[in-house]
């Protein structure tokens, strides 16, 4: 009897997994158009902003893979538009609420945040290449 208690919610796991593959999220997976970015005070400071914080603060996110896989896809998307609602490395046009503490934020290692690193070992900074992306961005931002 056990056994196949057990088997039947193996079953129902496994198909309550299916359906949730069905539930849409609106821009999933899609960019939205590049409208402005900062006056970028070097390449490098591009470049490191770009491998460090694009994914969640610009309109240029790689998607990968497991970003269309339900409830991940949840929590990708989800930190993705919080992220870009922040800063929005890609809409400069437009007022940046984040913009003032990022070199404070980036010190103090909230960003770019533990979880991700694992999924995205580039992001990891060494101590020079923070504090090249401090002054990159305190450069390039005020």
């Amino acid at each position: 009897m056990k056994k196949k208690i057990l088997i039947w919610v193996v079953v129902a796991i496994v198909l309550l997994g299916l359906l949730i593959q069905l539930v849409p999220l609106p821009g999933r997976g899609h960019n939205p158009a590049v409208v402005a970015e900062p006056k970028w005070d070097s390449p490098q400071t591009h470049a490191l902003v770009k491998r460090a914080c694009f994914d969640c603060h610009s309109n240029e996110t790689v998607w990968p893979w497991y970003s269309y896989v339900a409830p991940v896809s949840w929590l990708v998307y989800r930190d993705t538009m919080a992220g870009r609602s922040r800063l929005n490395f890609s809409a400069w046009n437009r007022p940046q609420r984040g913009a003032g503490e990022i070199a404070e934020i980036i010190q103090e290692g909230e960003m770019p945040p533990a979880v991700y690193l694992p999924m995205h070992p580039s992001a990891q900074l060494t101590r020079a290449e923070k504090q090249q992306l401090i002054t990159g961005l305190t450069n390039s931002l005020h």
